[in-house]
């Protein structure tokens, strides 16, 4: 199974690619994680290469909560797909967040002879992504970097729903309800008992 998870800062992107990952047996691939180890310099022993100096640039722009360049969030993925637990699938979540990233991700897929099974939107009004945020404790969720990380949701990130939509691979969950509901949900959607 090949899914990427979309939705704004506060959706539930994290949990239900946790509860994915643990029902399929499949990796976790957070860009949010991957950014904040290539930034702390905290690099998980053999898992990144060459990730320090995109940790480096990608710095700034988190800080402001605006979204990473795409060539530098192409390129961290890149490097994560080159590792071999990835070949039987993964959930990615995070990414992609430009309709350009996800067609880069679509010939990245094809150059590794993967595809992506299905592009799952949760769906969550903006006061409850804002709330959501602000009461992790995660270093970027201060208000202003919330709010600025919601506007700049709607603004890009929706055409990525019509760029799935086009390619029949997209699902859209009400990500407003409890984590096991919405986990059901996307189970079902997925034509799975």
């Amino acid at each position: 199974m090949r899914l990427v998870i979309l939705g704004g800062s506060g959706s539930g992107k994290s949990t239900q690619a946790q509860k994915l990952c643990r029902y399929f047996d499949i990796p976790q691939i957070s860009t949010g994680e991957m950014l904040r180890e290539a930034i702390s310099g905290d690099q998980l022993p053999g898992v990144y290469t060459n990730v320090s100096d995109l940790g480096r640039h990608a710095q700034p722009y988190v800080a402001k909560g605006e979204l990473v360049p795409d060539e530098m969030m192409i390129e961290l993925i890149r490097l994560r797909f080159k590792k071999s637990d990835v070949n039987c699938g993964w959930v990615l979540e995070g990414y992609p967040r430009t309709a350009f990233q996800a067609e880069e991700l679509d010939f990245l897929l094809d150059d590794l002879g993967q595809k992506l099974d299905w592009a799952i939107y949760l769906q969550v009004p903006e006061a409850v992504m804002v709330s959501r945020s602000l009461g992790r404790s995660l270093p970027d969720d201060q208000p202003e970097i919330v709010q600025r990380r919601v506007e700049i949701f709607y603004d890009r990130t929706i055409p990525i729903l019509e760029y799935y939509d086009r390619r029949r691979c997209l699902l859209t969950i009400n990500g407003d309800q409890l984590p096991e509901m919405v986990q059901q949900n996307i189970l079902t959607l997925l034509s799975i008992p």
